[in-house]
């Protein structure tokens, strides 16, 4: 799939946007309750286990959030269907800016097409407030594989269809959708190992009983840093600054092939606009200042921010494009 569209919508966040000007209709009532926001702790849900990218991610954008504006934020993790719990949660709750969620490309642009039954509509039920980061998604092996490259993975499947396990934390993912694009274009067949979350994943990882795994750099960057275990291939158009020894699928000979995991915040539908302003700057404050971004960036990924604007089409985009992808994959969850 072309990836220059993508890159150059992530790139116009790079560098984090000032948020626009409130509209001026507001009742002065309105706007003087709202300028006492917040008043009370903000819930920030994570959709995923503790311990992932996206909870690594959600937590230190929160603590700086917390730490520059003396505001109380406060990590939920509500993990369960691919993300949906969490997303359809933050969905229904009441839209005055005390309860946010940590989305990503799974469950705002993906599963919209691989749920038939999906309870929540991202476009309309979630307001977006700001990108935080991007990563592309990496293809690791156990320290003890026989495993070097993509191309060793490859000849291995060829003659041993279906016997090669590959993990991921949950059907629908990212992470699952970009090793079936990789298989299809390789012609291999794996046997898929969807896991509920990336903790005992990454102990069967290591310990061998899964033969490789997929998963955002920011999941795996520690093990693969300590030697547990071996990154083979990352799914990005370009090398990754934290892995710049792993070569691309592209550079592998498969071309046009880029699966990334972008994330960012949402509140409710129907959250006042200048709430949303409000926590539109704080996030890119946050984004703004050395140690988040070098946290980032130190496990791997890209740093964004940007418009609530900028957001939406971004979100737009990629449920067209990814619904096309899971259309051609075959792939449907209840």
């Amino acid at each position: 799939m072309r990836s220059s569209k993508l890159y150059r919508t992530l790139a116009a966040c790079v560098g984090v946007a000032v948020a626009g000007v409130v509209a001026a209709a507001i009742p002065v009532s309105s706007a003087l309750a709202q300028s006492a926001y917040p008043s009370k702790p903000i819930r920030l849900i994570v959709p995923f286990p503790p311990g992932g990218g996206t909870d690594m991610i959600a937590r230190a954008v929160a603590q700086k959030v917390a730490e520059q504006n003396r505001w109380n934020v406060v990590v939920e993790n509500r993990p369960g269907a691919g993300g949906n719990l969490g997303v359809d949660a933050a969905a229904r709750a009441t839209p005055d800016g005390y309860t946010i969620v940590m989305g990503q490309t799974s469950n705002l642009a993906i599963n919209p097409t691989l749920y038939p039954k999906l309870p929540y509509k991202p476009l309309v039920d979630l307001a977006p407030v700001a990108l935080v980061s991007s990563s592309p998604i990496v293809m690791v092996a156990p320290a003890s594989s026989p495993f070097k490259s993509f191309a060793d993975v490859v000849a291995a499947a060829k003659k041993a269809p279906d016997a090669i396990t590959l993990g991921f934390s949950g059907n629908g993912t990212v992470a699952h959708l970009a090793g079936e694009l990789a298989e299809d274009a390789a012609g291999i067949k794996l046997r898929h190992v969807p896991y509920k979350g990336a903790g005992q994943a990454m102990t069967d990882v290591m310990g061998g009983q899964v033969d490789l795994y997929m998963s955002s750099i920011p999941t795996l960057l520690s093990h693969v840093r300590n030697g547990n275990m071996r990154a083979i291939v990352i799914t990005s158009a370009k090398r990754s600054h934290q892995l710049p020894d792993t070569p691309t699928l592209a550079e592998s000979g498969y071309k046009d092939l880029d699966a990334i995991s972008w994330f960012g915040i949402l509140a409710p539908a129907g959250t006042p606009a200048p709430i949303v302003q409000k926590l539109n700057l704080a996030i890119n404050e946050a984004l703004k200042q050395p140690d988040v971004a070098e946290r980032l960036r130190s496990e791997g990924g890209d740093v964004l921010g940007g418009s609530p604007e900028q957001f939406s089409q971004l979100l737009k985009t990629e449920i067209v494009r990814w619904g096309r992808i899971v259309k051609n994959s075959g792939a449907s969850l209840d």
